[in-house]
């Protein structure tokens, strides 16, 4: 896998910082020591400017190429930092030191490779304008990104279009995969809360049965999608938890429905939500109970802009070459809070395969650090070919 020489030349640093950050994740924006470690390495590099607090413990970190001048042109490069509530069973030595809590998404990469590229740019300073180093806190289930935007990064800094990557296991390391639209799906959560009136279980005309209930509106739900959805078009609706008694012969009182939605056209979350109403109220009704429904609309699709994502193919082609570069990968119904930023301004989300291993948010999982070259590399070309220095 190609890199640049002399990023190749960090590799046992990067290693470093982010077993580093592996023995000490942090949750969601909570990353004191995270953001400390962060900071302490981008001075030693010799960032032009650096804003912290943003987010909470977000930063920002901008070098200035060579010609920046006052009207030059940003771009935007982003990791995030923060860990999930997961206990760790890899067994390896730099394993997490915080019970119950590790890198389990491979931020800890992501912000590796970030600070690699960070390294780099101000040590050779070879191109235009200015770049702006995002490092953001809470992309699991905080929309860090959506917080970001809202205190005004995109404006204050200047920055005209942005870049991410996401590692990616089972895939063979240092291939590159994006696609010109919407790479990642919607998130909705949806919770329903169902009461009855319980009663003793060899009685039960006696009591309005809020299990029975739940079952219903659980089948009932499963039709959104057969019955209610354009075929051709990806929608999940998956129910993940039901929760109800305590005993074999006592009907309960109340149940517990969760689940969640994901999507990628908005009307199809305007139909989904709709026809969950619909559904809970019909079957509640139906069976003598009441239920609350409380749909949450999380993260929006990732969508990338069609140019953007095809200079990002180029440069990543000139990294790892275009037999590693997969320019129509399929999009997938996970999600990402970079949806965000890429709402805000035009940019491209790709991943970068990092072998074979035990796969996101697995407590077995482990970050690839021999990808970690690969990844500044791609962040420190995407800024010199964008944004060529004057000769």
């Amino acid at each position: 896998m190609p890199v640049l020489n002399r990023i190749a030349g960090y590799a046992e640093d990067m290693t470093a910082w982010r077993r580093h950050l592996h023995q000490h994740p942090e949750l969601r924006f909570d990353l004191t020591q995270t953001a400390a470690f962060v900071a302490e390495r981008l001075r030693e590099f010799g960032v032009d400017e650096l804003h912290e607090g943003i987010a909470q413990t977000g930063m920002v970190a901008i070098i200035n190429g060579r010609d920046a001048g006052e009207d030059g042109p940003t771009i935007g490069l982003r990791a995030d930092m923060d860990a999930l509530p997961i206990a760790e069973t890899t067994g390896k030595d730099y394993a997490s030191k915080n019970a119950g809590v590790m890198h389990a998404c491979g931020h800890d990469g992501h912000t590796t490779m970030l600070l690699g590229a960070a390294r780099y740019l101000a040590e050779t300073r070879n191109f235009s304008g200015r770049v702006a180093l995002i490092f953001q806190p809470a992309e699991e289930g905080g929309g860090g990104a959506k917080v970001m935007v809202d205190e005004g990064i995109m404006d204050r800094f200047g920055i005209t279009q942005v870049f991410g990557i996401h590692n990616s296991p089972n895939v063979e390391p240092g291939r590159f995969e994006t696609n010109p639209g919407a790479i990642m799906a919607a998130v909705d959560t949806f919770d329903i809360r169902i009461a009855g009136r319980g009663g003793h279980g060899a009685r039960p005309h006696e009591t309005a049965d809020p299990l029975v209930a739940a079952v219903g509106i659980v089948q009932a739900i499963q039709t959104i999608v057969s019955r209610n959805h354009y075929a051709m078009q990806d929608l999940v609706v998956s129910v993940t938890q039901i929760h109800s008694g305590s005993a074999d012969n006592v009907i309960p009182d109340t149940a517990f429905v969760q689940g969640t939605v994901r999507s990628f056209d908005p009307d199809v979350r305007e139909m989904v939500e709709r026809r969950m109403t619909e559904i809970v109220a019909g079957q509640a009704a139906a069976y003598g109970v009441t239920a609350e429904l409380d749909f949450d609309r999380g993260y929006p699709a990732t969508i990338n802009d069609a140019d953007r994502a095809a200079f990002a193919a180029d440069v990543a082609a000139e990294v790892s070459g275009e037999d590693q570069v997969n320019r129509e990968s399929e999009r997938e119904m996970g999600a990402e809070d970079f949806s965000y930023m890429l709402q805000a301004r035009p940019g491209a989300y790709l991943f970068l395969g990092q072998g074979p291993g035990a796969g996101l948010h697995h407590p077995a999982y482990d970050f690839n650090d021999e990808i970690a070259p690969v990844g500044a590399s791609f962040f420190a070309r995407l800024v010199e070919r964008a944004q060529p220095a004057r000769a």
